[in-house]
């Protein structure tokens, strides 16, 4: 009785415990790799050699070891919720490949852009359109997510092209404008001049762009799914849940003053508290669910045994990747200057 008691217990909080962890990788990918995504992002619009530089300069001791983030979060998903990871990678097969190889052509771009000088111009485009489509392609997965998949016996049951609505496709568009506002918030903490100057311009417009898209999806979401507005707007939730909009608008208010004061760190700070609180909401619209509608984190999850296993060594590796990004930003704090870099 007692082991099964504790078998029980463990079937019931492991699958809790992983997606926690999952979710902590999901937002440190966001946040972190979001503003490098936003440095390519902002690329086009900065037509001279020398910020693009500078651009590159303040990111280049982070990218590559950003991205761990997203390792963490692939991996636990394929050990912890298999059953998950088949549904989600059968749906998604195409913006996953292509967000795959526009990471590397971007982290190839990113390289080869500097010992191809002076004539650097299509490293330059690929290193945007890199930045660009991995964006647009991680914001079709979690729209689709979010909207919603099909699945049957356990099994993806849809078409390899049902991604291809207006749903994701415009949170796909969102989430290039997200990541480019934490770039140029990134800027304006990091950089001087022009570049600064230009990217605390850029702020204000896409801080706009962000917020209204953050509204409609709000706004979108519940209204296409019944299980989502009673999540939100019945008695009680409705109280209990009142905190996340009103501390995204007090975020997003710390946004424009930052900006408007002409502080440094406050308007990065604040577009980081944006996107948690962004991402707080969309967890509360979609737990239990791991793949929504259907299959819950429980349906999902592996053999507690396997879990159990895994979850041993995540633990011993997790404080060393914290404390490797730790050092390495502590390491390299401090503004870039034009003619600076690590190249």
């Amino acid at each position: 009785m007692v082991e099964m008691a504790s078998g029980e217990a463990m079937a019931t909080w492991l699958p809790i415990i992983w997606i926690g962890l999952l979710g902590t990788a999901i937002a440190m990918y966001v946040v972190l790799d979001g503003f490098d995504l936003g440095i390519g992002i902002l690329f086009p619009f900065s037509p001279e050699e020398n910020d693009r530089d500078v651009m590159m300069n303040s990111v280049a001791p982070f990218w590559d070891g950003n991205e761990t983030w997203l390792i963490l979060g692939g991996g636990g998903l394929f050990v912890a919720f298999p059953l998950a990871y088949g549904i989600i990678m059968s749906g998604f097969y195409l913006p996953v490949i292509i967000m795959l190889l526009a990471l590397v052509f971007r982290g190839v771009a990113f390289e080869y852009r500097w010992v191809a000088k002076p004539d650097h111009r299509w490293w330059d485009i690929a290193f945007a359109g890199g930045s660009i489509t991995a964006s647009f392609m991680q914001g079709v997965i979690l729209g689709g997510l979010l909207r919603g998949l099909p699945v049957k016996d356990g099994h993806f049951s849809g078409g390899m092209l049902d991604w291809v609505q207006p749903f994701p496709l415009f949170v796909g568009v969102a989430t290039v404008a997200g990541y480019a506002l934490l770039g140029t918030t990134w800027l304006i903490m990091r950089t001087t001049g022009e570049v600064a100057a230009q990217a605390r311009e850029q702020s204000r417009v896409l801080l706009v762009a962000v917020l209204a898209a953050m509204a409609a999806v709000s706004l979108w979401t519940p209204l296409t799914d019944p299980r989502i507005w009673e999540r939100w707007f019945t008695l009680p939730n409705f109280f209990y849940l009142s905190p996340i909009p009103l501390l995204t608008g007090l975020a997003a208010l710390t946004v424009w003053r930052g900006l408007e004061s002409g502080r440094d760190s406050t308007p990065f700070l604040g577009t980081v508290a944006l996107f948690l609180l962004g991402f707080a909401g969309l967890a509360i619209s979609t737990l239990p669910y791991v793949v929504p509608p259907t299959l819950t984190i429980w349906e999902a999850a592996a053999h507690p045994s396997s879990q159990l296993f895994m979850l041993i060594g995540t633990a011993a590796l997790l404080p060393l990747i914290l404390g490797y990004t730790a050092f390495v930003y502590w390491t390299f704090r401090g503004k870039i200057k034009p003619g600076e870099g690590y190249h």
